[in-house]
């Protein structure tokens, strides 16, 4: 008998001093909906401490939300100290007001996906799934 994957664990953070949550919250509330294990850290998280709380809850996925222009910072940190964890198999994809050739560098330093305002939640689902 074949054993049942386990649901998909995805960490969903605000990192920096961004304020604005709801995006996340949205997000978080599909993803959930969608039959994901979500762990919403809230607001004003750094780098360090999402790292860890993807460590320690071993997610499959953090999602990042920012709103800051902070985008090119946060990111890259995260991806490296994930890496630096032993985490690196572990995807980062982010949402938020990002531009295209801010995204495009993101990816190709390891970002998985970005997602951008107005982005409807089951392309967001569907991708995670295809991870």
């Amino acid at each position: 008998m074949e054993r049942e994957a386990r649901a998909r664990r995805v960490l969903v953070a605000k990192p920096g001093l961004d304020g604005h949550d709801r995006g996340a919250k949205v997000v978080a509330r599909a993803l959930r909906d969608a039959g994901m294990e979500v762990i919403y850290l809230g607001l004003h998280q750094t780098p360090e401490q999402i790292v860890q709380a993807a460590v320690d809850e071993d997610v499959d996925v953090v999602g990042l939300s920012i709103l800051s222009g902070a985008h090119m910072t946060i990111f890259p940190k995260v991806l490296d100290m994930l890496r630096e964890k032993g985490a690196g198999d572990i995807h980062v994809v982010g949402g938020g007001i990002i531009p295209e050739e801010d995204m495009d560098e993101l990816e190709r330093q390891g970002v998985a996906k970005l997602f951008t305002p107005g982005t409807p939640t089951a392309d967001i689902v569907r991708f995670i799934d295809s991870l």
